[in-house]
């Protein structure tokens, strides 16, 4: 019997319920603003607890009132495993998690020790599924904090392809409008004063409309609860759009849009017929310049709406589109037209001209 071993012998056989009670109180008692650091660090405490433990129960008997210190030891073991499993480095786990596994699975082998072989196997592995439980709850706990910083990263992720979707698309044309106009008043300025003015006043214009973009980017970086004072546009203000770009440069653009249209296509169907025409006619200036003609076409189905975007040949159009990587603007407008239930492609059309073409779903009528 342990009590006639002496009070040494006692506090030594208490010695890994104390070592695994104090590293938890180091772990949680202090301030709580480096606690998943001080958790991480159990690693080593428990390995040390599962080799006293170990000793303990080898070296010394266990009936009694020791039997009930083993308990409690191997209650603090557990509640180890728990915290290392999901806090500890990969490379630090894998040294702690058998000695604190194997010490809650023999020690209660030298309580019988005339038992069988298989006894004592049977033994053993009814308390190593504690040990495989306590393992689970924490490798579960890794889990879903795994996942948990996984959905964190793609939602950081989507908001900045939003954000770069939002200035390619919007500003990025308002800011080349202002270039191509700069250009023009710049030439006409000295001969023909009135048209310079006109030029700037388009200048305005195009400038105002990507502040409205700026400002929707910034609200959007707010988060869903920031309130919106600056509406998506859609194929409504389309008209607009093509009066901009026949006024900024030589080409000439021309709309066919049927009343129809905004009344089939959803809200974000009708943002995306949006983007998708302002994408075709900013490559259209930056890659066809001199291109005569441009015609924005939406012919509505039974169930989709189609958007052709075609423009005429254009003498630097075949060089100037095999230098283009793409950017960002037409890869990320077939992703967003496939997320609708649409497609998008593009390609050359007739003599050395150029046709983007957009299906996207419409709501059935009716």
């Amino acid at each position: 019997m342990w009590e006639s071993t002496g009070p040494a012998v006692q506090a030594f056989g208490a010695l890994p319920s104390l070592a695994a009670a104090g590293a938890l109180v180091w772990a949680v008692a202090r301030p709580r603003t480096a606690l998943r650091q001080r958790l991480g660090r159990l690693a080593r405490p428990a390995t040390v607890c599962a080799a006293l433990s170990l000793i303990t129960t080898s070296a010394l008997p266990t009936a009694g009132f020791a039997s009930v210190w083993k308990l409690v030891e191997v209650a603090f073991l557990l509640i180890l495993l728990t915290v290392i499993t999901r806090w500890s480095p990969p490379h630090e786990l894998r040294l702690a998690l058998p000695p604190a596994a194997l010490a809650v699975t023999v020690w209660p082998l030298v309580l019988v020790p005339d038992e069988s072989f298989l006894e004592s196997v049977g033994i053993a592995t009814f308390w190593l599924l504690p040990a495989a439980a306590a393992m689970a709850a924490g490798a579960h706990l890794r889990h879903q904090e795994a996942r948990r910083r996984r959905a964190v990263a793609e939602a950081r992720r989507a908001q900045r392809l939003q954000l770069s979707r939002d200035l390619h698309d919007f500003v990025a044309h308002d800011i080349s409008g202002i270039v191509v106009q700069a250009q023009a008043a710049r030439f006409v300025a000295a001969t023909d004063p009135s048209q310079a003015m006109l030029a700037l006043e388009r200048i305005e214009k195009a400038g105002l409309s990507a502040l409205a973009a700026m400002d929707r980017t910034v609200e959007m970086l707010h988060g869903p609860e920031a309130p919106t004072t600056q509406p998506l546009p859609n194929v409504s203000q389309l008209g607009d759009v093509i009066e901009n770009f026949t006024s900024a440069g030589a080409t000439e653009a021309h709309l066919e849009l049927p009343p129809l249209v905004t009344e089939v296509l959803s809200r974000e169907a009708a943002t995306a017929a949006y983007r998708i025409v302002v994408e075709a006619l900013t490559n259209i200036r930056r890659h066809a310049p001199d291109a005569s003609r441009a015609t924005v076409a939406f012919v509505p189905t039974a169930t989709t709406v189609e958007i052709r975007v075609t423009n005429d040949r254009s003498a630097r159009a075949p060089a100037r589109r095999r230098a283009s990587r793409g950017g960002l603007g037409l890869p990320a407008l077939t992703e967003h037209a496939q997320a609708l239930g649409g497609t998008l492609a593009a390609g050359p059309y007739g003599d050395d001209g150029w046709r983007l073409t957009a299906v996207l779903p419409a709501i059935p009528r009716g």
